[in-house]
This record gives C-alpha cells, sequence and structure tokens, in this order.
C-alpha cells in the first residue's frame, strides 16, 4: 500500500482523491487545498464525498511531513509553469515521488526547456524519486493509445488525433477562457492562439509519437480558428455572453519531410449545434485517431455514456486515472522525469469492482 496525499481538489483533483480514499493499494494521508473556504475542513466534505476524517491543510511543509511515497498533483500548471517546477522540485528533493496533470509540455521532454528538465532531473536523482505527467490528453488519446495502434502498421502516411468535445460542462475557467478563448470577444486573443503556445503544450505528444517512431520533424506549426455564439450559453465556466466565443478549432502540426504527418486536433465546443461544418461525432466526448497506412486505421475512443455525458465527469475521471493508475510504476521507476514511453502500461490492479 502507498501512502498518497492530493494536492489540489478542482474538477480533476476531486475526483483523483475520491478514487485515492476509496482504494484498496492507497493510504491517503492528507490534502493540499488552495482556497481559504476549502482549508480545515474534512476532506470528503471538500470533494462531495461523507467524512474521510482527513483534515485538509493549506501547508506544504504540513504535506512534506507526512512523509508520502507519492503527491497526487492536480494544480492547473500551464498558466504558471515556474511556479509548479518550484514546487515539483521541493517534493522531488524530500523524496517524495509526483504524478501530476500539470504543464502538458512535461508529458514528453523532447522540446521542452532543457534547463528546466535538468532542474526536475537533478532534484529527483537528489531525492531519488520521479516524475510523471500524463492526462487523457497529452497523455493517452495522442500519444500513448496512438503508439499501440501503430503496432499493427505496415507503413504510415499520417496519424491524425482529433478531440471532438463538448465542453459545456467542464468547470476550469483559466483553461476554457483564457487559454481556449471561450466567451472571449472575437477580439480578443487566446493563449492559444499566440505563436508557440499550442505547440509549449501539445508539441509533446507529437515528439513522442515522432520521437517513438524514429522519424525527425521539420517543424511544428499551429492552426486556430473560433466561432461566436449567437445565444447566451449558461456552463459549468460560467455565462457565455452572445456574440462571444462558443466554439474552436486548433490544431497543432507535426511536420516530416515537407508534410504534415501528425497533427492534434482539437474540435471543441460549449453547444452541440454550434460550427456544424467542423468535424462531428455522434458522442460528445470523442477522440479518433485516423492512421493514414497500410492498413488505414480509424478508432473512436468515446468517454461515458452518450446520453449522460454532459451530466458527468467522463473526461476528467480519465484524466485523473491516468496518474492516479500510474502512482505504482512510478514509485518504482529510475529518478528524475520519465513518461510514458519508460513506464510499463498503468493497469490498475484493484480498481475491479
Amino acid at each position: 500500500m502507498k501512502r498518497v496525499v492530493q494536492w489540489s481538489t478542482g474538477g480533476v483533483g476531486k475526483l483523483a482523491a475520491q478514487a485515492l480514499f476509496e482504494r484498496d493499494d492507497f493510504d491517503l494521508v492528507g490534502v493540499l487545498v488552495h482556497s481559504d473556504a476549502k482549508a480545515g475542513r474534512d476532506a470528503g466534505e471538500v470533494c462531495g464525498d461523507k467524512p474521510w476524517h482527513i483534515t485538509t491543510t493549506q501547508s506544504v511543509d504540513d504535506i512534506i511531513s507526512l512523509k508520502p511515497d507519492c503527491v497526487v498533483f492536480c494544480e492547473n500548471g500551464d498558466l504558471r509553469p515556474n511556479e509548479v517546477i518550484d514546487r515539483f522540485c521541493q517534493l522531488l528533493e524530500h523524496g517524495i515521488n509526483v504524478v501530476s496533470t500539470s504543464i502538458a509540455g512535461l508529458v514528453h521532454h523532447n522540446g521542452f526547456d532543457p534547463g528546466k528538465i535538468q532542474r526536475l532531473n537533478r532534484a529527483g536523482h537528489d531525492g531519488g524519486a520521479s516524475l510523471y505527467v500524463s492526462g487523457m490528453e497529452p497523455g493517452f488519446a495522442a500519444d500513448q493509445l496512438v503508439l499501440v495502434l501503430t503496432t499493427l502498421s505496415r507503413n504510415i502516411r499520417s496519424i491524425r488525433t482529433q478531440e471532438i468535445f463538448l465542453y459545456d460542462k467542464y468547470p476550469v475557467v483559466e483553461t476554457m477562457r483564457d487559454a481556449f478563448g471561450f466567451g472571449l470577444g472575437p477580439g480578443h486573443t487566446a493563449l492559444v492562439e499566440l505563436p508557440g503556445v499550442q505547440a509549449h503544450t501539445w508539441s509533446a505528444p507529437v515528439r513522442m509519437v515522432a520521437d517513438a517512431l524514429g522519424v525527425e520533424l521539420d517543424c511544428i506549426r499551429e492552426t486556430y480558428e473560433k466561432r461566436t455564439t449567437d445565444k447566451q450559453l449558461n456552463v459549468a465556466m460560467g455565462v457565455i455572453e452572445p456574440g462571444t466565443v462558443g466554439a474552436v478549432r486548433f490544431e497543432t502540426i507535426g511536420v516530416v519531410n515537407g508534410r504534415d504527418a501528425i497533427i492534434i486536433e482539437h474540435v471543441n465546443r460549449m453547444a452541440a449545434d454550434m460550427a456544424p461544418d467542423w468535424p462531428t461525432a455522434d458522442h460528445p466526448g470523442t477522440y479518433r485517431i485516423i492512421i493514414e497506412g497500410d492498413p488505414d486505421i480509424t478508432v473512436e475512443l468515446k468517454l461515458g455514456d452518450a446520453e449522460t455525458y454532459s451530466d458527468s465527469d467522463s473526461g476528467m475521471t480519465g484524466t485523473a486515472m491516468r496518474i492516479v493508475n500510474a502512482i505504482h510504476a512510478v514509485c518504482d521507476a529510475r529518478p528524475g522525469l520519465v513518461t510514458s514511453l519508460d513506464l510499463p502500461l498503468t493497469i490498475p490492479r484493484h480498481a475491479m469492482v
């Protein structure tokens, strides 16, 4: 049994915490929260569950003093990577393994800031601990799942992973508004519109696939489109007013030998009827992988039940379980930053009910 701590209890974090508490192979010994409203309360109640008899804390020193085997770190780090990397290093230096959904660019180290990679590896080696960053995408659909499917291939011309999602129930404002642009006026610039921002996040799975397949990228290029809504949308991130952005489509494209070869395409909507001319799916939470080659391969990964998807946490549950289920493998891994290419399949041996 691994002693674990949950760091942050937002949309993904609370689901991770619930799994850690209920699973027989983990002993949840602490929960770190950020807001005063959540501090000093029973962690189960904070996470929407029965009392767990674990009191939440805002103190990092409290967490370190618990000497956990692993911290499940779900704080949003893409908008403040330096601060989060400082925390990673602090935990690693104290011998605490970390699994995280933060800083998607760390899903694969190639292409990330070499100085930061060196710093994380040094902290891991000094403390004898490992760091693993993953999620649904990046972290699974566009990289690990893609690579499993390529084991069927004789040759490959291109790989396209589409995320076709209805995001009306996703509550993280920083991601939905500031990063993707939902709810902003058409004249405002979202983070993913800025040159290089997409590559900062989604070049990691593109580079992982390229490295695993042994191909060299000429470059990574980006596209971004947006559509405004003509009606008010009441969604989990807040109210999206008429005339503001209600659908976005963007691509992160790995170019090989002068052609688009490894593509991650997001088609994300706040209402199902928006942008009907863009790629669609019969399920509101769909990843579609299209491999052109011999043989041609098309696979759809659908999260949750189509009828109740908008009322479920299926996407966030999948994101949380990617790191929860990796805890044992990460605790056994070599020190420093590790990726999915370094770990065995992270099969949950205690999840069958």
